[in-house]
């Protein structure tokens, strides 16, 4: 008996809540129509007329003195609106009203479950937004002498900030350090060299670095009885340094070519050090420490070498040493070459094999990227995209394959609601960083400033994008607090979007409504307010001119509904 009361007042309260949202206008009209009806006993005319009488008996110092304190009080809640704004980064009228005034009106789903039920759901969603707000490698990131620093010397700034720059030297001394760095003398250089903060320094520790291996290598008939020693004491040997190679192709070389050339003789010492430390990785600890860095370091090598060869032309090339790096090495998924091989099959326009891809990677158990969520949106929409009409779809219906695109678009923009601005050109792109934030204004310029060019090649992809992608904030009106096929979108994006992206070219949030209104306001009747302190009279009669005009309207709609309405109706209506 409980359960169907229940069900029967939440849908009362349904039909209100859709009642209040379609039909406040049929309410609004009736209630005038009801008022005007009942004009005779509620004394209407007399009480207007009393007013009337007591507004002209009022001077116009009456008026200023009105006008300026509603400037006054406007331009306050303006001044407060403001300092909110900058301080939180959204309005207070609108938070009010979300938080206070939507739950009363039906705004939030307030079914909830069992109590053990709540408590997972709040644990995982607390779990996927520390995930969702975790920063990430980029996998297309730039090379810093190449193509980072070339953008430094045409316009003399930064496109780097000093946070995303200190997450890529923590990353460099987790991928290429470890603990027995020490007891090599190149390595150890290297050690150091991954913590200075200023590029010139690193870069002359990398070449004494490699000096020092040439020294060896030079007198190595001479050090063999030493390196026996060392080897049977330590279980330490003197290796080629691979790590200083990647750091002058990274920072030093100013073009790709030579970057790829300091890259391949890279990979001859990585394959060495690998091939060395394979053997040993089961002797003891040191030894399997050794062993993963020497992996992390040549998947790195290998991975980057394949991006030399997508920048320079040669993208099948390239293809074929991703495909081969993702078998040799298929558990290390925290470089994402799936997203590099997804990019370099675009260009080749290899549309069966990019679906492949997304076939492995694409799936629920496997964290989202907008390369993975667009990509996919890119293939259906392909489909349809060269025939597709908003006029023709809107009187014929979508098709399903055409809805299937849509939704692949609305589930794409749900995950990054930033990309379609960047991939529309209605924002400007940049640089993109080093590091991304999931979800966030950052992974949206990584994402755009490497696949515009393939949303472009694909005849009316994006227009099929201009035109559907906003239909999904009707789904989730409110992303922030309730998503479809997402977790709702993290708040924690734009505290880190700052840091990673320059200030200078960081996109500024839009004013919301309540300040733009407020400004107006309070600029309005102070105009008002002045107006009325100059020009009295003459704003008398303009203010009786719009208000005549006002109500001509419904003056015209009132005194035809007297000619319709018979009089014996219209009397007996009054006399209830």
């Amino acid at each position: 008996m409980a359960e169907v009361s229940s069900s029967l007042l939440e849908q009362l309260k349904s039909c209100i809540v859709w009642s209040w949202t379609y039909l406040w206008t049929l309410w609004f009209f009736l209630m005038l129509f009801l008022v005007y009806i009942l004009r005779v006993p509620l004394k209407i005319n007399d009480n207007l007329s009393t007013v009337s009488m007591f507004l002209n008996t009022l001077t116009p110092k009456f008026y200023v003195a009105l006008t300026g304190t509603s400037s006054l009080i406007s331009g306050l809640i303006l001044i407060f609106e403001w300092w909110y704004f900058r301080k939180y980064g959204t309005s207070f009228i609108e938070q009010v009203s979300v938080s206070h005034l939507r739950p009363l009106l039906g705004g939030v789903d307030n079914t909830a479950p069992s109590n053990s039920t709540s408590n997972n759901g709040d644990t995982d969603s607390n779990r996927q937004s520390v995930s969702e707000c975790k920063v990430w490698r980029n996998p297309l990131n730039l090379f810093r002498g190449a193509e980072y620093n070339r953008y430094t010397w045409v316009t003399g700034r930064e496109p780097l900030t000093y946070y995303d720059m200190n997450l890529s030297a923590q990353d460099h001394q987790t991928f290429f350090t470890c603990e027995t760095d020490h007891l090599r003398p190149a390595d150890a250089i290297m050690q150091k060299a991954w913590r200075e903060r200023n590029p010139q320094a690193r870069i002359s520790a990398a070449h004494e670095a490699l000096e020092l291996n040439e020294i060896f290598y030079h007198w190595r008939p001479l050090l063999q009885p030493l390196q026996a020693k060392r080897r049977t004491q330590n279980g330490i040997n003197f290796t080629m340094c691979a790590t200083a190679y990647i750091l002058l192709a990274e920072e030093e070389a100013t073009t790709i070519v030579e970057a790829e050339r300091l890259f391949k003789q890279a990979l001859k010492a990585g394959e060495v050090c690998y091939r060395r430390s394979q053997q040993l990785q089961h002797h003891g600890a040191q030894y399997e420490a050794q062993h993963r860095r020497d992996t992390n370091v040549l998947v790195y090598i290998k991975r980057r070498l394949a991006m030399c060869s997508r920048k320079l032309g040669r993208t099948r090339e390239a293809v074929k040493m991703m495909r081969d790096l993702m078998k040799e090495f298929p558990l290390l998924s925290m470089f994402n070459i799936h997203e590099n091989l997804l990019e370099a099959l675009l260009e080749l326009q290899a549309y069966a094999d990019v679906q492949a891809v997304l076939a492995k990677y694409d799936d629920i158990s496997l964290p989202k990227s907008a390369t993975i969520c667009y990509t996919a949106a890119l293939l259906k929409a392909r489909a349809v995209s060269d025939k597709f009409s908003p006029e023709a779809a809107s009187r014929r219906g979508l098709s399903t394959a055409e809805m299937n695109a849509v939704e692949a678009i609305h589930r794409a923009v749900e995950f990054n609601p930033h990309v379609p601005k960047y991939l529309l050109e209605m924002k400007s792109l940049i640089l993109p960083p080093e590091h991304i934030l999931k979800r966030g204004d950052s992974e949206a310029i990584a994402y755009a400033f490497f696949h515009l060019q393939h949303w472009k090649r694909v005849e009316g992809a994006l227009n099929l994008l201009h035109c559907t992608w906003e239909g999904t904030f009707r789904m989730i009106p409110y992303p922030l607090e309730k998503g479809h096929l997402f977790y709702p979108y993290p708040i924690c994006t734009e505290t880190a979007d700052r840091e990673l992206l320059p200030f200078s070219v960081y996109p500024k949030k839009e004013l919301p409504f309540f300040i733009l209104f407020t400004a107006g306001l309070c600029s309005f009747t102070a105009m008002l307010a002045l107006l009325t302190h100059q020009f009295p009279e003459l704003m008398g009669v303009f203010a009786k001119a719009f208000l005549s005009t006002l109500f001509a309207p419904l003056n015209f709609v009132m005194e035809k509904v007297e000619s319709i309405l018979p009089s014996s109706l219209w009397h007996q209506l009054t006399r209830i």
